[in-house]
């Protein structure tokens, strides 16, 4: 049971110590961490935010611990120096095509939200989101036009076997939960939604048990502040899903609070081969003050030990202990609390 434990910049390396301390407490038979440079801390030792040795750890490891990435001091570097190209760069060399974005207010927290209590409260839904297409990995550039002007281009594009994959994903996910998926797109507009929702529709076939609806995503972007709790299990695409997974972050009261699991085809001898990630970013502003809230890196560990070694008893141990000390006051300043970093990683120990 090996894992790379992948802390990168800003406060990674904090989050990811109250994370290791949760799985370390876990005793679990066979783990072994193993530590990797990723982003700017890569690209001060290495010259690259992705250089060969993690690569390498990544491609020998059963799983994935992911911090964060981002150092405004490498935001003058070339595009492919940058420390975010390591999250796309990752995603790309281990085929990491499927992204589940859980959203689900915690008891207590309802208060939190922007939303009413009463409308936050209903939220517990899956973003399901693809990870491989779309306009972060279309050609893109900067070119002179006729007249002289600079125009800059990014081409979003999906093949079918690209929507058909992330479409059974969706679907058993949806499976796995209260039978309802909605796939959102912008198919009055963009070709590439088009054969979207028709790849989506042909795959439906095979699910009957299913209910599929579809829905346009500026629409999906006002349901998800007037309605969320009619949301179950959504699908979309990269850039589509990007945006509404961390609008459903603060939905819920704070972006610290929600997980991801980045999926691909890729078996192990545990399970399916993933990254597991917060969907915060490095958030230098408060980088070594302690003060970053780890509760959703710590989650990512849960969603770790489901889906790529198929410990579910250990993983809802996790999750029950981080919704006992949220219920209790372990919260940050993100949620309007006094704790800092560890204090909240004592607290989850405590419950654990």
């Amino acid at each position: 049971m090996k894992i790379a434990i992948l802390p990168g910049d800003g406060i990674g390396p904090e989050i990811m110590a109250e994370a290791v301390r949760v799985l370390r407490a876990l005793d679990l038979p066979g783990m072994e961490l193993h530590d990797g440079l990723v982003g700017a801390a890569a690209w001060r030792v290495h010259g690259h935010p992705l250089p060969p040795e993690t690569l390498a750890l990544m491609h020998a490891c059963d799983a994935l611990l992911f911090g964060a990435v981002g150092d405004p001091a490498c935001d003058g570097l070339e595009r492919h120096l940058r420390p975010e190209q390591a999250v796309l760069g990752m995603r790309k060399e281990l085929g990491l095509f499927a992204n589940l974005r859980p959203a689900k207010v915690f008891p207590g927290l309802e208060a939190q939200s922007s939303l009413r209590p009463e409308v936050a409260g209903a939220i517990d839904l899956m973003i399901v989101r693809e990870l491989n297409g779309d306009v972060y990995f279309g050609e893109k550039g900067m070119r002179e036009t006729a007249d002289g002007q600079r125009e800059g281009y990014d081409i979003m594009s999906y093949s079918e076997s690209e929507v058909r994959r992330i479409a059974h994903a969706a679907f058993r996910t949806a499976q796995g939960r209260s039978g309802r998926l909605c796939s959102v797109d912008k198919a009055n507009v963009l070709e590439t939604s088009q054969l979207w929702r028709d790849v989506m529709i042909e795959v439906a076939a095979e699910y009957p048990d299913v209910t599929l609806e579809h829905m346009y995503v500026d629409n999906a972007a006002m349901q998800l502040v007037r309605a969320p709790g009619k949301f179950d299990t959504i699908v979309t695409g990269n850039l589509f899903g990007d945006i509404l997974s961390d609008q459903a972050s603060m939905c819920v009261g704070s972006i610290g609070l929600l997980a991801s699991a980045s999926l691909g085809a890729e078996q192990t001898a545990y399970g399916t081969k993933g990254a597991y990630e917060p969907i915060h970013g490095s958030a230098p502003d408060i980088a070594g003050k302690g003060l970053a809230n780890p509760v959703a890196m710590i989650l990512s560990a849960a969603m770790m030990l489901r889906h790529s070694f198929g410990l579910e008893a250990e993983a809802a141990r996790i999750e029950a202990a981080v919704a006992s000390a949220l219920n209790a006051g372990a919260l940050g300043a993100d949620l309007g609390g006094t704790m800092g970093t560890v204090a909240i990683g004592d607290a989850v120990l405590a419950a654990l």
